[in-house]
């Protein structure tokens, strides 16, 4: 079971600095949208904390003795990702290694010294793996086709061969809420089954734990959170620059789902945690015939 630090309860873990509201006299507009923008940031903070521990408790994403390799893209969620972490390195009581790890695909005009100084200011430990998937990508997938799974075979493949190598005993990847609801429906459309990314898993070949610390966080929240904190984002130049991708197809329907219907979103995200197999078809699952 997971313990906080005994000399910090649940709020001091969780809360930041909250400003107090205060009459504003006459040329002080300007001050509002500032005390709207912290409310906001200190919110996204302490959900994002809090999000992220539900999750490491609910799966026990986390241990003592762990070494966890932090995979950094460059983007907000893995940069969100490897902040919380470190907080709770520091604040939790669970005694665990980082290491942050970047995968250079050698994508032409990639900042290749963006993330190095960035980690060794941060005081991380940290290794950079330079291996050219971006050309056999280029060379494999036809000029406006997906390259998105064949890029994530290579990324996998190289990051597994890394864990084993640093002695890592948890993998961890940036997806977030957003991207696990999106994957659902990806899954069913396209492939005829009801799946998704799961916070915690076993690689096929049973050598590698790979963890989703921020499965619980909305992407809204962390947008705020990682424009408060700067962090130096890397744009990636393969599938962020895909605008016809499924994802993006799927991720314009959900928010024009919540539009109309508020609250549909955490609705699906919580039915994903409330599976009733005997309610389904899957002879698999529940074996109808001996009923």
């Amino acid at each position: 079971m997971l313990e906080k630090k005994k000399s910090i309860n649940s709020e001091q873990m969780f809360k930041t600095t909250v400003e107090t509201e205060e009459g504003l006299s006459d040329g002080q507009e300007s001050n509002v949208s500032e005390k709207e923008h912290r409310k906001l940031v200190n919110r996204a903070t302490k959900h994002l904390r809090r999000d992220v521990w539900a999750a490491m408790e609910t799966y026990q994403l986390i241990e003592n003795g762990d070494r966890v390799m932090v995979c950094l893209s460059g983007g907000k969620d893995s940069y969100t990702m490897l902040d919380v972490l470190l907080h709770f390195q520091k604040e939790s009581d669970i005694k665990f290694d980082i290491v942050a790890i970047n995968l250079d695909q050698k994508q032409p005009g990639f900042p290749e010294e963006i993330l190095p100084n960035y980690l060794t200011d941060l005081g991380v430990e940290f290794k950079i793996l330079e291996k050219d998937t971006y050309s056999i990508v280029r060379e494999k997938i036809e000029l406006g086709k997906t390259m998105c799974s064949l890029c994530s075979r290579l990324r996998r493949g190289n990051l597994y061969t890394l864990a084993e190598e640093l002695g890592a005993t948890k993998i961890a990847l940036g997806h977030h809420r957003d991207d696990i609801i999106e994957t659902f429906f990806m899954n069913l459309f396209n492939g005829a089954k009801v799946e998704t990314m799961p916070a915690k898993y076993r690689t096929d070949d049973g050598k590698h734990v790979v963890i989703r610390p921020l499965a619980f966080c909305k992407e809204s929240e962390i947008e705020v959170y990682a424009e408060e904190k700067k962090f130096p984002i890397i744009p990636c130049t393969l599938c962020g620059s895909q605008e016809n991708l499924m994802r993006k197809k799927v991720k314009r329907m959900i928010a024009q789902w919540e539009k109309e219907f508020p609250g549909r979103s955490s609705s699906i995200f919580n039915a994903l945690k409330n599976i009733n197999p005997t309610h389904l078809l899957d002879t698999d699952l529940f074996d109808f015939k001996n009923i």
